[in-house]
């Protein structure tokens, strides 16, 4: 009689055990969100990268094999790296997840699809591929955009279209140069999400460098922020990591500058930093404008370093509207090649402020009204920078050919 029962009983706790590890992996088997890749090391042998997870389990793992098949991820070859994560209280009694990891040793000029996740099946992102600088770069594409600064998922919809429409116009863009007020509120999650997830089909596989605005940095703080990316940490003594860092790529050094904390520090870091610039061209992306729709008189000592030290081309945010000064040294207009040209690519979000009165410096100066970016192209000779609105149409165009003699 027994016997009876037992056949049945068995059958019961083994479905209650099944039912029980289909529940665990479910519970472990948590996607990720807000994939972005960086420049952290030399941008042809190494790639940082950064994830969220929506678990309080900071277990994460990428996987990276060279060439485009996905089968390489599991295969002999493939590669696996854990990252550095912590738990991030989002508000309203939740917690994520961030998630960093710097793959280094890597070959220039190669392509490497790789994967994020925990290790558990159904844990892993999709596949994305990238591809290093390759040696000796003589010539490359990067985009430059401002101020997404959205609240809604619609308002972020329009800074993944203008993407789309760079990328598709220069689908050879090695990277791309984010001048800072990516989000409006940066303890807004939701933003956050949105803000990757309409960028979804391209800043995994292309960096994003991102410039610290007032809408990230606040009251001193930026943490936030700083949590969704993976950036060098070279900057200026007391400066928050991440927000002030330098970079090479091709013939062009790159500098970024956080208007918003420590100016003079940033300043002797800035001269330090230029001084040892060995590269033909040198880029600065910054938020609040030297010369953009009006001026920031705080970061006033930067021009003067960029005068010292031939600055090219300072790229810039915040004023919502599209300004591209003349070339300018010591406060005056000079000569093509002779001083730095600096310009707002107007916004790639939903918001735009109404043109400013025109100043000496102003070459063009306008409000479309649209959301826009920039193409601009480094060779040895030349930089050329091409501005366009989110429907294609190209409205500026300059370029810069005479290199002076670096200090």
């Amino acid at each position: 009689m027994r016997d009876r029962w037992l056949l049945p009983v068995l059958c019961l706790l083994l479905l209650a055990g099944a039912i029980g590890m289909i529940q665990l992996e479910h519970v472990h088997a948590v996607q990720p969100k807000s994939l972005v890749t960086t420049f952290k090391g030399d941008p042809g042998t190494s790639r940082a990268f950064t994830w969220y997870t929506e678990d309080e389990n900071p277990a994460a793992l990428l996987q990276i094999a060279e060439g485009t098949d996905n089968s390489a991820l599991r295969g002999k070859d493939v590669l696996t790296y854990q990252a550095e994560s912590a738990v991030i209280d989002i508000g309203n009694g939740q917690q994520n997840s961030s998630h960093k990891v710097e793959v280094s040793g890597l070959e220039p000029g190669r392509t490497y699809i790789y994967r994020v996740g925990n290790g558990s099946k159904g844990s892993w992102s999709k596949e994305h591929t990238f591809t290093t600088e390759a040696a000796n770069t003589e010539e490359f594409t990067f985009i430059n955009v401002t101020d997404s600064q959205g609240i809604t998922r619609t308002d972020f919809e329009l800074w993944g279209k203008t993407l789309d429409t760079a990328l598709s116009l220069f689908p050879q863009a090695s990277f791309i140069v984010h001048n800072g007020d990516l989000t409006e509120n940066t303890e807004d999650e939701q933003a956050w999400n949105d803000f990757f997830a309409t960028a979804g089909k391209w800043v995994p596989s292309i960096p994003l460098m991102p410039v610290t605005g007032n809408h990230e940095q606040v009251d001193s703080e930026a943490s936030r922020y700083l949590a969704h990316f993976n950036l060098p940490e070279q900057g200026a003594e007391g400066s928050l990591p991440g927000t002030v860092y330098s970079y090479d790529y091709g013939e062009a050094h790159f500098v970024v500058l956080n208007t918003e904390s420590n100016i003079d520090e940033q300043t002797e870091w800035l001269r330090e930093d230029l001084r040892h610039n060995a590269k033909r061209w040198t880029i600065v992306a910054i938020h609040r404008p030297v010369y953009g729709g009006n001026q920031y008189k705080k970061i006033g000592a930067w021009a003067k370093v960029f005068d010292e030290y031939n600055v090219d081309l300072v790229l810039q945010g915040h004023n919502h509207e599209y300004s591209r000064s003349y070339s300018i040294k010591d406060e005056k207009i000079v000569g093509e090649g002779e001083g730095t040209v600096y310009v707002t690519t107007n916004a790639s979000g939903q918001k735009f402020n109404e043109k400013k009165q025109d100043q000496f410096y102003h070459e063009v100066h306008f409000q479309n009204y649209k959301q826009m970016f920039a193409a601009i192209t480094v060779t040895k000779s030349s930089l050329t920078y091409e501005a366009y609105d989110i429907e294609g149409q190209r409205l500026d165009r300059f370029e810069l050919r005479q290199r002076r003699q670096r200090r």
